[in-house]
């Protein structure tokens, strides 16, 4: 895209980041600054929005038109475990949903520091298995993830493996979050790249969803876990992004133990640049690569 257009997007994120800084230390704002208590859903058109009572969960479900009822994109959305589930979230997965023409189906999982770990990825396993006792098969669902969902994404696998319950076809990473010391070499060197987060922000939301629990859990730090027999991964990140390193990292130690790992890194992008589709060309390039990734390993089950 031209470099007026990308410079005056990459303009409102740094007002984004800005404000997040400056509210990190007051939750009630910063959950209203973000978009809690927006009285109207948006989501794409050409989807349909849908709230459902999952045994006691409170989920809801984003629907392409004509989407098949035996596949699903188990959607964990981003917020750093403390931000909940809002318009910036449905927009993302609303258009990937309609890119792999499947449903789209979203927890609104429990938020530290009301609820830390792992109140948050209890929420996130309940979903999976309320998805299957609605009679939809593993192997027919894809779970997705941006940021912080990306983290609970590679813990919700971890805990299913724990529980010898049966794992998805496939997984997608955008901008996971991995390291729960966030102390990743890009956390210093782009610091002053990333467009939409900084290094107050991330260590101060991890630091909530922790909240004191032990750092070597590996359902808090997946680059200590055993990362072998995982169903395949694709991850993207931003090569301005300071969670880039967090994204390195995991797909070396998960092919180092024999998982399928695809790792995107596209150049110049910030933190989950996907929330800009579809004005932003390379959001919308991102999306496309994740549904022809949903696409094969649906197809291959």
């Amino acid at each position: 895209m031209s470099t007026i257009k990308n410079f005056g997007i990459r303009s409102k994120m740094w007002i984004y980041r800005a404000g997040s800084y400056f509210l990190v230390d007051s939750i009630p704002l910063l959950r209203k600054g973000a978009g809690e208590g927006e009285k109207q859903v948006r989501t794409p058109p050409g989807t349909q929005w849908e709230r459902v009572d999952a045994d006691g969960l409170s989920a809801e479900w984003i629907s392409p038109q004509n989407a098949p009822q035996d596949s699903v994109l188990l959607y964990l959305h981003g917020g750093g475990g403390v931000l909940g589930l809002y318009n910036s979230e449905r927009w993302i997965a609303g258009h990937i949903a309609l890119a792999c023409g499947l449903r789209a189906f979203l927890p609104d999982y429990r938020l530290a520091p009301e609820h830390p770990f792992p109140e948050g990825l209890n929420d996130c396993v309940a979903a999976y298995r309320w998805l299957l006792s609605q009679g939809v098969l593993p192997q027919r669902i894809v779970v997705v993830g941006d940021s912080m969902g990306g983290f609970l994404t590679i813990t919700l696998l971890l805990a299913l493996r724990l529980a010898d319950q049966p794992l998805p076809a496939a997984a997608v990473c955008i901008s996971p979050n991995t390291d729960p010391t966030v102390t990743g070499k890009s956390m210093r060197s782009n610091a002053w790249k990333d467009a939409i987060l900084s290094p107050k922000f991330a260590r101060t939301l991890m630091g909530l969803y922790v909240s004191g629990h032990d750092l070597n859990d590996p359902l808090i730090a997946p680059l200590q876990a055993d990362l072998s027999g995982l169903p395949p991964i694709l991850v993207q990140a931003g090569g301005d992004e300071i969670l880039l390193d967090d994204s390195v990292r995991f797909a070396e130690r998960a092919k180092a133990a024999g998982s399928s790992v695809t790792l995107e890194v596209w150049p110049e992008m910030w933190h989950v640049w996907h929330s800009n589709v579809p004005t932003l060309p390379e959001a919308t390039q991102a999306i496309d690569h994740i549904a022809s990734f949903v696409k094969s390993r649906i197809a291959s089950t």
